[in-house]
């Protein structure tokens, strides 16, 4: 990666914002592959602006590098104020916001995090006049440890635990 770019990633993963499980989430989106460890869950949470639904916060957990980390840590600040419509609009190199254009090798950073987004929007969710859907059960009970843990048992992969400091 380049200096300038390895900078802006360090300093935004040195104090990530929006990190961690949100209780009160509206909707949940996970993406990833659980095979190679590069995981990401997103939970937004909507409130009422000018009769629009429009995303009053997001927050992330991710199993994945520091620019996957970085992307979603800004991308959670980028979609704040959004509509969903307007937050599934969002192409990768706008969610990597002031990290500015990601090289090859790291794009599909920012497609993890936009992954995570569509699922957590996903129309099916936005027309139910709520964002959890019942399509999608127990989505919203199941860490990310979970997730990831389930995937590698399907696998015959390794099982992830983490240790009490």
């Amino acid at each position: 990666m380049k200096d300038d770019l390895q900078k802006k990633v360090a300093e935004a993963i040195r104090d990530p914002k929006n990190i961690g499980e949100m209780s009160d989430a509206d909707s949940v989106g996970t993406v990833g592959n659980s095979e190679c460890g590069e995981m990401l869950r997103l939970w937004v949470k909507y409130r009422e602006q000018d009769g629009q639904k429009v995303i009053d916060k997001a927050s992330f957990q991710s199993f994945g590098c520091e620019t996957a980390i970085a992307v979603a840590s800004l991308a959670t600040e980028l979609i704040q104020g959004k509509t969903a419509a307007e937050a599934l609009e969002m192409k990768p190199e706008e969610l990597s916001g002031e990290l500015g254009p990601l090289p090859p090798m790291k794009i599909h950073c920012a497609e993890l995090v936009q992954g995570a987004l569509r699922d957590a929007l996903s129309p099916e969710d936005q027309s139910l006049g709520q964002a959890e859907s019942p399509a999608k059960p127990g989505k919203l009970s199941l860490t990310l440890q979970d997730s990831l843990n389930e995937g590698q048992a399907k696998s015959g992969g390794i099982n992830i635990q983490f240790l009490d400091d």
